[in-house]
């Protein structure tokens, strides 16, 4: 018997990244007990940045993390939006204290590896949640009674929900027969880079969030780790040619410098002074090749039977809404009130799980497709880019605020 007095149930969840960790997190919450399978030898995340909306900071700080979180995020005080070519300012968005009064949390910036260290430690305080390393689903096997799960090391465990957290290249989406083929790419490629804004230029430290945007390109900075560092992500527009899997190809900062050439002096200054200080410990930019799937269409890409998606498993998206990690743990915490009913033996999972995918992927579609529509608008040339221009100067703080978003966690809250 669980501490809820109902049967114990075991959920299953394939993936240790930052989805897989917050689906634990909210299933143990839940009175479930865990067990999750990482098929990495240590729990860790790569990458750089995340920017985390009110609408996330808010779940975090539903799950007890409030402390812990300001600990390790920057708290940006305002979004700016400049033209990558002339450098002028084209619109503003004050975060702080307006973001904290309209939607109840804050706007924060993260890295990447500080948000999960901080979710797999609270993980590990929880009680009957088992972490495994090094362990990759090889296959499952959903009977409808139970799912069981097989590793490619040959072993075989049996639960009562099955959680695909597995990421863009999910082995669990491959097994749910959604005849989807593989993720498509997109042609967008992400330099990343993060150092310590105490080695730059003191006119290029910054507390804010700076999106440039230029034909083919754009440039996005912000604090992370308090404000000590500074995270640079420039995404253009080419084809990379090695193994799309691999989220970590180093890569000369030469080829970013041809990029933006023609950009203006101050973005131009910037991308040089990260190359330069950045290369003391290592390649300053890492490079990713950016894959997405078209907006989801329906619940059964989420969850069938007794297996459920989360994620990138599910939804994966453009960095162009900064929303990708966000609506993960979106997912996690719709997940977690879904399994806390399924206790009650009145209710069956099944049908709890394609509640759980109802209450989600029309919220996760609209992200991914105005994250589709972003990289357009912020990519674009010509009459576009004048008519975005123009409206920014107009319009700047209405286009930029997105209650919808901000305000919401599933897709009838608008």
């Amino acid at each position: 018997m669980s501490d809820r007095g109902g049967p114990i149930r075991q959920a299953l969840i394939a993936g240790g990244g930052i989805g897989g960790l917050a689906a634990a997190l909210a299933a143990s919450r839940a009175g479930w007990e865990v067990r999750l399978y990482e098929r990495t030898p240590v729990f860790s995340e790569v990458g750089a940045g995340i920017q985390l909306g009110p609408n996330v900071v808010r779940v975090l700080h539903g799950w007890g993390l409030k402390t812990e979180l300001a600990r390790v995020a920057a708290f940006p005080y305002r979004l700016q939006v400049r033209d990558a070519m002339s450098g002028r300012e084209l619109g503003v968005l004050p975060l702080g204290e307006r973001a904290l009064q309209k939607y109840g949390a804050p706007y924060v910036t993260v890295h990447r590896a500080d948000l999960h260290d901080l979710l797999l430690r609270s993980v590990l305080v929880q009680d009957k949640v088992w972490l495994n390393r090094d362990s990759c689903l090889a296959s499952y096997e959903d009977t409808g009674r139970v799912v069981t799960l097989k590793t490619t090391q040959g072993l075989e465990v049996e639960g009562d929900a099955l959680i695909g957290a597995d990421g863009l290249w999910s082995r669990v989406r491959e097994q749910l027969l959604l005849n989807d083929g593989p993720p498509r790419v997109t042609g967008h490629l992400a330099y990343r880079a993060m150092l310590p804004q105490a080695s730059l230029p003191e006119r290029l430290r910054s507390q804010q969030v700076t999106a440039w945007l230029g034909p083919k390109l754009h440039v996005v900075q912000y604090p992370v780790r308090g404000g000590d560092w500074l995270n640079v992500v420039a995404i253009v527009q080419g084809q990379i040619q090695s193994d799309l899997q691999s989220w970590d190809h180093s890569t000369n900062a030469a080829d970013l410098q041809a990029a933006i050439q023609l950009t203006c002096a101050p973005l131009r200054d910037l991308i040089a002074a990260v190359t330069e200080c950045g290369a003391q410990a290592g390649p300053a930019w890492r490079l990713w090749g950016l894959c997405d799937r078209p907006p989801m269409r329906g619940a059964h890409q989420q969850a069938q039977g007794r297996v459920a998606l989360l994620g990138d498993a599910a939804h994966p998206m453009l960095p162009y809404l900064a929303q990708g990690a966000g609506m993960a743990i979106e997912d996690a915490a719709e997940l977690g009130a879904a399994l806390a009913q399924a206790l009650d033996p009145a209710f069956e999972l099944p049908a709890l799980l394609q509640r759980y995918a109802q209450n989600r992927w029309q919220r996760n579609a609209r992200v991914q497709a105005r994250a589709l529509r972003n990289g357009q608008i912020f990519h674009a040339e010509g009459a576009l880019r004048w008519g975005r221009d123009a409206s920014l100067k107009v319009l700047g703080q209405k286009l930029l605020d997105l209650p919808w978003l901000y305000g919401g966690t599933n897709s009838n809250q608008r």
